[in-house]
């Protein structure tokens, strides 16, 4: 498992972003505080404290999760 810092500050960002952790082939997720919601979930996403930085936990293999960091390079604010 991978962990980074990520922001997401528009609708088009959690789109964007929704978009790039479907196609993704191992679980990603997005945790604010105590909460903990899956990315492929747009709603679960919107559920979330956007306006602070989120902690990503990428749940695959080193190489598919850099390949996804690499995509994903403008929300990761570390």
């Amino acid at each position: 498992m991978i962990e980074c810092k990520c922001k997401l500050n528009s609708i088009a960002d959690v789109k964007e972003f929704n978009a790039l952790a479907l196609a993704a082939s191992f679980d990603v997720d997005l945790i604010s505080g105590r909460y903990a919601v899956d990315a492929k979930s747009i709603m679960g996403i919107f559920s979330l404290d956007l306006t602070k930085t989120l902690t990503l936990a990428l749940h695959g293999q080193d190489k598919e999760c850099k390949d996804f960091i690499e995509e994903a390079e403008k929300f990761i604010t570390d």
